[in-house]
């Protein structure tokens, strides 16, 4: 098939189709500003304590990154083992990848508890090396998370990684077999259901263009009318925009959107497939300007990266495209002849010290900042914080956390930096 730009992830699904002429509610307990992981999942955590709860979307049920990413549910966060100590202390730090560890765990249970056939599997991850230094800070890496965490992972020398992956490009790789896949559309899309079974209103089309504060609680302009909410949730991540002014400009300026993009060969023959990830695992590797890759259940080769910092567009997708099918044939010579069926990006949230962050600003609640972790951590972070509005007082180690904004006051949500930050990434890959 000639190559399409479209998300192949949302060609596996049937969305939950949602009455778009319902009319919105004058009032509600809580509103939930974004459908995708974090917001369903704290909408469904809500809803079943007994309160109001009213989902606005401005675009589609999981339009964003929910049914955009790679479908990885990773262990750890951005931030590797030794950093987090050293900025945080032995204590928080442990708190912290234990929750990374807690929202494999939260997705799992959710796909049991509300029956999602979404692929699920704990197949484990592997990092591999792109160049021999960085095999040595794998060793330095694991040793930090036994020693710290007591979270065992596995070294691959460059000898034994045919087993693990069919290309010759690496210097040897590190395993983690707690991580997970799944498909993530199919993932948000079942979040969607058990969110209105549990009694919560899910509304598409009902962008908010204003937030701000009214007698009792907040008074949110939308493309749907008017709504009072006695709390708000912002649970948009990289699509947090300038629009939902004045009280969400704090978040903004906090908050950098940056671009991800992921192309899709055609379906493989099964002897190739087995040859090109034999454990199918879930796979990046170890620079910077990062790729990803993964199997798809029907034997595609998902192959992903920040190709272009730039959040996506028609221009930086098919750009991207082009870009991403070079890296590809680089890391499998044997795909050379493959074809690209699908390409398309999505928009990631990155926060200024790389870290998630959630909790409660100037009466606001939010959860934002996955950095590429938000498959796990905003499912888990979504579901704790409901639970914690709700009353439930579990622990939330990120709202703990500094969340800083860029230095001097020199960013109000418009990543003008964006490009002179990929060449900066781009140079530290030449020269690590």
């Amino acid at each position: 098939m000639p190559l399409r730009e479209a998300n192949y992830w949302l060609d596996t699904v049937d969305l939950p189709l949602l009455d778009r002429q319902r009319p919105l509610p004058a009032a509600c307990d809580m509103a939930v500003i974004g459908a995708g992981f974090t917001g369903l999942s704290a909408a469904r955590a809500l809803a079943r304590r007994g309160a109001n709860v009213v989902v606005l979307e401005a675009e589609s049920v999981g339009w964003g990154a929910s049914s955009r990413n790679g479908g990885m549910v990773l262990t750890g966060l951005k931030v590797g083992a030794a950093e987090l100590v050293k900025r945080y202390g032995r204590d928080l730090a442990r708190r912290l990848f234990a929750a990374s560890l807690a929202a494999i765990n939260c997705v799992e249970s959710l796909v049991a508890d509300e029956h999602i056939a979404c692929n699920f599997a704990r197949a484990g991850h592997l990092e591999v090396a792109a160049k021999p230094a960085h095999y040595a800070d794998f060793q330095r890496s694991a040793e930090a998370m036994q020693r710290e965490f007591g979270h065992p992972v596995r070294l691959v020398p460059a000898a034994d990684l045919p087993a693990e992956i069919g290309s010759e490009v690496y210097y040897g790789g590190l395993v983690d077999d707690v991580s997970a896949g799944l498909n993530p559309a199919r993932f948000v899309a079942g979040l969607a259901c058990a969110a209105e079974a549990a009694g919560a209103q899910l509304f598409e089309q009902a962008r908010v263009t204003r937030l701000e504060r009214g007698p009792g609680g907040y008074q949110l302009t939308t493309a749907r009318g008017p709504l009072h909410a006695a709390q708000v949730l912002i649970a948009t991540s990289g699509y947090t925009g300038r629009a939902m002014q004045p009280l969400a400009r704090p978040l903004t300026r906090r908050i950098v959107p940056i671009g991800s993009y992921i192309i899709a060969t055609e379906v493989l023959p099964a002897d190739l497939a087995r040859t090109l990830i034999p454990r199918d695992r879930m796979v990046f590797d170890s620079k910077n300007f990062l790729a990803y890759y993964r199997l798809t259940p029907d034997r595609r080769l998902l192959f992903g990266g920040r190709a272009r910092f730039l959040p996506e567009s028609p221009a930086t997708v098919l750009q991207s495209a082009a870009i991403l099918r070079r890296a590809l044939v680089k890391v499998y010579p044997q795909l050379a002849e493959a074809e690209i069926d699908y390409a398309w990006g999505g928009t990631l949230d990155f926060a200024f010290d790389l870290m998630p962050h959630a909790g409660q600003q100037d009466g606001l609640w939010y959860s934002l900042g996955y950095a590429g972790h938000g498959v796990a951590l905003a499912t888990y972070l979504g579901t704790l914080l409901g639970d914690v509005i709700a009353g439930d007082p579990r622990d939330n180690p990120f709202a703990d956390l500094p969340f800083p904004s860029a230095p001097l006051g020199l960013y109000d949500g418009r990543p003008w930096f964006l490009p002179f930050a990929g060449a900066w990434y781009r140079w530290l890959d030449l020269i690590s």
